[in-house]
């Protein structure tokens, strides 16, 4: 049985259990997006540019995925801390349930939403084509993402970071094989489903993801006693973790919608700039993974000291934090400089499109240790049971910041891509400035100070 009582022990043992296994699951699911645009890639720059704009439309619905993981990681990681073992089990089995509601709403509106933002942000054409089929059939791939995130947040809840990493792992290297198998088909047998075979290759592949975290979850020791009528809706327990998800969710929310602000910019550039933002971001994910998985860790251990009220533990999580990240930040930022445009031409032989990502990614370099402060911060925001600060947050830097620099930089100063560039880059500095402000007082208020105790 896994040690997952986060309130005792050496903070660098639990950030290493943890962080590190989220790390390498969010490796494979990066390199799984990798194939994805690999192969899209092969088709042609319209596949390419089509797979970016269609998968920010799925993640805008995502969002919901992802703050509910948030959100059943600071729950229940509360509810752990407390000692009290009863509600622990209530909102894990909750959360399941609610994750099934989620996913069949979110199902029936993306089907009528996705197509709308993909028309918004893109010119008619093939790549426009591509996008709106890869779509409709990615939309099937929502229970399986739902669940298993949901699920993931219970499980890192409780220490488990390594089951994520094991399913993903699979996963990935099922996508290999999916991936080429469904677009070309087999000779003389089956003519493939070209472009749309990626989407059908990610269905069902996530859905392997969701059925064994849902298995490990049924596993945990304290679901060994639970009773089929704990599953059954409770509406004092969805307005919890409503009260969590709903602002990290919207939070998250924006910022994809802020990708589709950079991606309504890109287009008056052409399609070769819209793949170029779209094969420059997997680049910049993998090199953030270190950076999401310790920033991740931070969650569940801090909720867990702040559950037992032990707010010494809590500061003490989020400096060892802030330490290790700056220390990764000083790897990644010299090979973005340096090395982005050999990085862009692995996914693409098209000069424009290496040209453009290479750009992002040199302007991209100055602000990772800036993104790992956000990150730890959202983190520590969600754990002290205060996510409606994340959201405000998001909607100033990915919903105002971002809009609003990029049209200075283009519309009015008239750059040309710098310009979009430069406009994110802004819109991060100035939100960080206004996190720290927000995280300052927030500390204050829950735990007695951000770095050391306030004066009585």
């Amino acid at each position: 049985m896994q040690k997952d009582d986060l309130t005792k022990g050496a903070m660098s043992t639990h950030f290493r259990a943890l962080a590190i296994p989220a790390a390498l699951g969010m490796l494979f699911a990066t390199l799984y997006n990798v194939v994805d645009v690999y192969w899209a890639g092969r088709l042609s720059t319209d596949a390419q540019a089509g797979l970016a704009i269609g998968y920010q439309a799925f993640f805008v619905l995502m969002a919901i995925g992802f703050g509910l993981s948030s959100a059943l990681s600071a729950l229940v990681s509360n509810a752990k801390g407390s000692g009290d073992s009863s509600q622990t089990q209530r909102l894990a089995a909750q959360g399941i349930s609610f994750g099934i509601v989620a996913t069949i709403v979110s199902m029936f509106v993306g089907w009528f939403l996705g197509p709308m933002l993909i028309n918004l942000v893109s010119e008619p054409g093939g790549y426009r084509d591509a996008a709106l089929g890869y779509f409709k059939f990615l939309i099937f791939a929502l229970p399986g993402f739902f669940l298993a995130y949901g699920g993931n947040g219970i499980l890192q809840a409780h220490g488990d970071s390594r089951t994520m990493q094991r399913a993903m792992m699979v996963a990935f290297f099922v996508n290999i094989g999916l991936n080429p198998l469904l677009m070309f088909g087999i000779d003389g047998l089956w003519g493939g489903m070209g472009f749309n075979g990626i989407a059908v290759a990610t269905i069902i592949s996530q859905t392997g993801v969701m059925v064994f975290i849902i298995t490990r979850i049924l596993k945990l020791e304290m679901m060994q006693s639970v009773r089929l009528e704990v599953f059954r809706p409770e509406l004092d327990s969805f307005k919890q973790i409503i009260a969590q998800l709903v602002p990290a969710s919207s939070a998250m929310m924006v910022m994809f919608i802020s990708g589709f602000v950079v991606q309504f910019a890109l287009k008056e550039f052409g399609g070769h700039a819209v793949a170029a933002y779209g094969v420059a971001l997997r680049i910049e994910q993998i090199l953030l993974l270190p950076v999401l998985g310790m920033t991740g860790a931070l969650l569940p251990i801090a909720g867990q000291n702040f559950g037992a009220k032990d707010f010494d533990r809590v500061r003490a999580a989020l400096l060892f934090c802030w330490k290790t990240g700056f220390a990764m930040t000083l790897v990644a930022t010299p090979i973005l400089l340096f090395g982005g445009g050999f990085a862009m031409s692995l996914f693409s032989d098209d000069p424009e499109v290496i040209r453009v990502g290479s750009s992002y990614l040199r302007v991209d370099a100055f602000l990772f240790p800036i993104y790992m402060m956000l990150f730890s911060i959202n983190s520590l925001l969600q754990a002290l049971k205060k996510p409606i600060w994340t959201l405000w947050i998001s909607i100033y830097r990915q919903g105002f910041g971002v809009a609003f620099f990029v049209w200075v930089f283009v519309g009015v100063l008239d750059f040309t891509v710098w310009g979009v560039w430069l406009g994110i880059a802004t819109a991060v500095v100035s939100g960080w400035a206004l996190s720290l402000a927000v995280v300052w007082r927030v500390a204050r208020t829950t735990i007695g100070g951000l770095l050391k105790p306030a004066p009585a």
